[in-house]
């Protein structure tokens, strides 16, 4: 697929069809920093965003507890602890 030329390639969803989940808790100042981020890309590319509270919900406690702030992609785990804006817009952007 490297090989093919750009007109061919599928780039996957449009960033607006995608849906970014940042997953933490109240009180933690990483999930802070991740959610600034997360704010800033998907403001900048007009893609929609949730917050998950893993204290509201024991199956998302059970499975991410030690990894918060999580940010999924489509559902999809993209990171843990810390979010780069760069990697993220990439992941949203196709790039």
């Amino acid at each position: 697929m490297a090989d093919m030329s750009p007109l061919f390639r599928s780039k996957g969803p449009a960033p607006r069809d995608r849906l970014v989940t940042l997953i933490g808790k109240p009180g933690c100042h990483l999930c802070d920093d991740a959610q600034e981020v997360i704010e800033k890309v998907c403001g900048d590319l007009g893609v929609p965003w949730e917050k998950r509270d893993i204290t509201e919900d024991a199956e998302l406690h059970a499975q991410y507890w030690e990894q918060i702030p999580v940010v999924l992609v489509d559902g999809r785990q993209h990171t843990f602890w810390r979010v780069d804006e760069g990697r993220l817009r990439a992941e949203l952007t196709g790039n």
